[in-house]
């Protein structure tokens, strides 16, 4: 014998499926949506069950069937379709990408093998074909930056570049332009501006959850890295011999190349580090100029300021 409430709970079951049902036939009157619902080759009654999450995805392809880039897309999530798939007799809803977020996912995916810091966008996204060469004081740094990305190695031991020279020439857009294109190629590399690193690496120094050591050790053991404005940060005895030094010695033993920007040689760089006129610092300041020779080639680049050019 039935109690009131059981036949009462199956009358809303059925009040339910009754609905659910009639707005399955309904969306059917959509050829979108029935041309959807045909190739899924799921049986009826488990269909209707989604006609709300289905007419989700018949929306979504909607919108993308005229759509010319990702800047137009009307979709919930940007470059993506809420599409499902069927797995034991059941449909799986997930976000699979369109067209252009897949051409887009392709273009950028070396940046998975970037790290960088406080570095702007239009930096990390530079490439070779756009460096601007009408200027015939950056042939010769050209033409070395294409040679080492043909001759790269990981397993050769291979010097950087410390190029130097006026401000605004350019020389961080054209190092990273080097270095993307190596980061394309599946190697990973770090881009970071050294007066805001040393700064960031100071604030976490007695930090509890690792930024600092995870920081260090990123830049310590990347396989490409490029120091940007080595020179402009205020010399301190800690910026130098317990961050720089080690990190360099890091890199020299382990033969990894190394990049450096500055707008000073190594013999005024050499002077920056001299921070008091004694002998101690005369020597420490000496050893860090060798070891970025051990690890770079140096070039001058005097050039106009192309700040509004690559």
């Amino acid at each position: 014998m039935h109690s009131v409430e059981e036949d009462i709970k199956k009358l809303k079951i059925n009040d339910l499926d009754a609905k659910l049902k009639e707005a399955y036939i309904k969306s059917l009157k959509d050829d979108n949506f029935k041309k959807l619902v045909s190739r899924l080759n799921v049986p009826e009654d488990k269909l209707i069950k989604y006609t709300s999450k289905l007419n989700k995805t018949v929306d979504d392809l909607k919108n993308c069937k005229n759509c010319k880039g990702l800047v137009e897309c009307k979709n919930e999530i940007t470059g993506f379709i809420y599409y499902p798939e069927v797995l034991d007799n059941k449909l799986i809803f997930s976000h699979i990408a369109c067209k252009y977020q897949k051409k887009l996912l392709k273009e950028t995916k070396h940046y998975d093998n970037i790290y960088s810091f406080d570095e702007p966008k239009e930096i990390l996204e530079a490439k070779m074909k756009d460096i601007y060469i009408d200027d015939k004081n950056r042939i010769e740094v050209i033409k070395w930056l294409k040679a080492f990305i043909t001759n790269y190695d990981k397993n050769k031991k291979q010097k950087g570049l410390y190029l130097h020279g006026s401000f605004g020439g350019g020389k961080t857009y054209m190092i990273t332009a080097c270095l993307n294109e190596l980061a394309k190629r599946g190697v990973d590399i770090a881009i970071v501006y050294w007066p805001e690193l040393l700064r960031k690496l100071k604030t976490t120094f007695n930090a509890e959850d690792n930024s600092f050591d995870n920081m260090f050790d990123n830049i310590k053991e990347v396989s490409l890295l490029l120091i940007d404005d080595i020179g402009a940060e205020n010399t301190t005895p800690w910026g130098r011999d317990e961050i720089l030094g080690p990190i360099l010695q890091y890199r020299m033993l382990s033969h990894y190349p190394t990049f450096f920007t500055s707008n000073l040689s190594l013999e005024q760089l050499e002077k920056h580090f001299s921070i008091t006129t004694n002998n101690v610092d005369k020597v420490k300041s000496r050893r860090i100029i060798e070891r970025i020779k051990e690890l770079s080639e140096e070039i001058e680049m005097v050039t106009d300021n192309k700040r509004n050019y690559k």
